[in-house]
């Protein structure tokens, strides 16, 4: 069955942003670097998620140096770059003004993506976010189901249950959590492995042990966010490396961005 294409309010190709209402805070050990109630989101080319920029007024700018390093390459419209020194730790090419017009005066700090130091911790009002800004484009639904799902991993049924709760999160495919009890955890191992997400909260993975192994393709959020509550301590697995039957038809395997990283073992 052919499907038609996905739409997205924000166009791929171009810089965009909107005003956000949201009160937005970025700390450095006890420092609050970032303190705005009146910040921006960008989105830049090509760029799947947004990140946040601020009013000069908002920013501890007594802390910024103009920077040696000027990575202009790295973001659309990115002007002069600064670094940042909290308690004598230098941050180098953590922020920048952007050169485009229609976002003079406002300075962005570097986040999604960002390899080395940078902003320790944000927050969106009092609730602590993780690895990007939320995309208020972007819906993440978890709803209690009773389809009957299966899974399996290499032919072996790991799980099968009557009572899902069913993730659906814009732009990615359906998550089927799974109530722990309908888990056989016989072929299943805990590693070390820690995830965020800014929609969902901090994960703990389990590995396939069986013939062949599958490294890190199982998921649960002990202490989800509090807008997807429902899956709390349930099981989720990579469709993207599992076998998963819904109410008795098999579920095609997804290409997404995940697909690399869980048939590598990431």
């Amino acid at each position: 069955m052919a499907h038609a294409a996905r739409r997205h309010p924000v166009p791929d190709d171009t810089l965009t942003y909107e005003p956000s209402d949201r009160r937005v805070r970025g700390t450095v050990g006890g420092t609050t670097v970032i303190d705005s109630r009146r910040p921006v989101l960008v989105w830049e080319p090509d760029s799947a998620v947004p990140l946040y920029a601020f009013p000069r007024d908002d920013i501890r700018t007594d802390l910024l140096t103009p920077s040696s390093d000027s990575p202009a390459t790295r973001h659309h419209g990115a002007g002069t770059w600064y670094d940042l020194t909290v308690d004598g730790e230098r941050i180098t090419a953590i922020a920048w003004y952007y050169s485009v017009p229609e976002l003079a005066g406002l300075l962005a700090f570097e986040w999604f993506g960002r390899t080395g130091p940078g902003i320790e911790h944000w927050y969106e009002e009092d609730e602590e976010i993780f690895v990007h800004p939320r995309d208020p484009y972007k819906r993440v639904d978890a709803i209690p189901s009773s389809r009957h799902v299966e899974v399996r991993i290499n032919g072996v049924l790991v799980a099968d249950t009557h009572r899902p709760v069913l993730l659906f999160e814009t732009r990615l495919p359906v998550r089927y959590y799974i109530p722990a009890e309908d888990v056989d955890f016989t072929s299943l191992t805990e590693t070390e492995l820690h995830t965020r997400c800014p929609y969902k909260g901090i994960a703990r993975y389990w590995s396939f042990v069986g013939d062949p192994p599958v490294g890190n393709v199982v998921w649960s959020y002990p202490a989800p966010i509090a807008a997807v509550a429902p899956v709390k301590d349930l099981l989720a697995f990579y469709n993207e490396a599992v076998d998963i039957t819904v109410d008795g038809e098999a579920q095609e395997r997804p290409v997404t961005l995940f697909s690399s990283r869980v048939n590598s073992g990431q």
